[in-house]
């Protein structure tokens, strides 16, 4: 697919791609089998400058719109998606506060990330509360200038790893979404802490904890916006992330898999012939590129959208449940057909496709599970 990129976009994407080849590629393998934190990624996104694309330029940052940050998940996720979680949260919170913080929170918080070394974490499951966040029960009392926060978070990307935390809490007495409010929690936090690392089926990089408050003292100038008003930061600012976070890293997943899969079919021989050379596969091939294009399409035309403030809040909305949900069931489906094209080797362990097929699977479930996705999208159709 031919992108029409500005020189900042085509620019961001190059540098990306330079650095997955030299410096996350050939590590990816190992990064998913140790199942530990990826050093040499971070290593890697700080040098290059990756962990503050979307601080302002005064700060050092490029401000980086989304679909610059679309590019480079895209990139980072052909070849280590667990790489990429290091930057798509922590780019979700840096754009949460360029957009809703005051001044004063700005200057503060991205002061502190000017040097492009910290991670930032986005926590808003609980262990009886996914799908229906509105329902969560982490709470926040004021005291004095600061509030008490007391509740657990569940399966929190970068776990102990992230040095600032977006962190959803229960300040008020409204019903569901009413009462929720937005804090910004920095690691350090006397009274926060982490339970056991999750083991999961992929994603193996990345680390993934709970998150446990106990009377943790969060000071008041950490609010975002105002008491209450945490579901507007999630449903107005927040959820645009899919794009280029959850959609994007499925987009990658599938290219990697497809190139993985062509490359193999290309050179492994059956019956004296080709592989690619059967109908049976070459159908598989042309089907996985077709719908990886259409992914594409989407999903650029939708960070276009956001990028000209196109369009009403409601299209926004459904375009983006309609990015993460095809383009993560699209991944899902590209790579069980690269495993299959590889066939036995592909079952193994150290195979490409199969460390990929692991991690598709996870973006059919976090950031929003797809049938939630598809609840937004209907909902939405019918109110039109």
């Amino acid at each position: 697919m031919f992108l029409h990129l500005n020189q900042v976009q085509r620019e961001t994407q190059e540098r990306v791609r330079t650095l997955v080849a030299s410096e996350i590629s050939p590590k990816a393998e190992e990064i998913d089998a140790r199942e530990e934190f990826p050093q040499s990624s971070y290593e890697a996104f700080i040098k290059a400058g990756l962990l503050k694309l979307s601080l302002p330029i005064k700060y050092g940052g490029q401000e980086a719109d989304a679909t610059s940050l679309c590019l480079a998940i895209e990139e980072i996720s052909k070849a280590s998606p667990a790489s990429a979680l290091l930057v798509f949260p922590t780019q979700a919170v840096i754009r949460i506060i360029r957009e809703v913080g005051t001044k004063e929170q700005q200057e503060r918080f991205f002061f502190d990330m000017a040097q492009g070394d910290k991670l930032c974490g986005f926590c808003l499951t609980e262990p009886n509360h996914g799908s229906d966040a509105g329902s969560l029960q982490t709470r926040a009392v004021l005291d004095g200038d600061g509030y008490l926060v007391n509740g657990t978070k569940t399966f929190i990307t970068l776990g102990p790893h992230a040095h600032y935390y977006l962190v959803f809490v229960r300040t008020g007495p409204g019903k569901r979404t009413g009462g929720i409010s937005a804090l910004i929690v920095p690691r350090n936090t006397p009274g926060l802490s982490f339970g056991k690392k999750e083991k999961k089926m992929g994603l193996g990089g990345s680390v993934t904890s709970e998150m446990i408050f106990q009377n943790a003292r969060v000071p008041g100038e950490n609010l975002l916006l105002q008491e209450g008003e945490g579901w507007t930061i999630l449903s107005r600012h927040a959820n645009v992330m899919r794009v280029w976070g959850a959609a994007s890293m499925s987009l990658g997943i599938a290219e990697g898999a497809y190139e993985a899969a062509l490359a193999f079919a290309k050179k492994r021989s059956q019956f004296k012939r080709l592989i690619a050379s059967f109908q049976a596969v070459g159908f598989m091939l042309a089907d996985m590129k077709m719908d990886i294009e259409a992914a594409k399409s989407l999903i650029f035309r939708t960070s276009a959208m956001i990028d000209n403030q196109e369009g009403t809040f409601r299209d926004i909305e459904t375009l983006v449940s309609m990015c993460k949900c095809y383009a993560s069931d699209m991944a899902m489906k590209v790579t069980i057909d690269a495993v299959q094209i590889f066939g036995g080797a592909g079952y193994m362990k150290g195979s490409p496709v199969e460390r990929m097929m692991r991690d598709a699977k996870a973006i059919q479930i976090f950031d929003g599970s797809n049938q939630i996705q598809r609840m937004v999208m209907s909902k939405n159709i019918i109110l039109d």
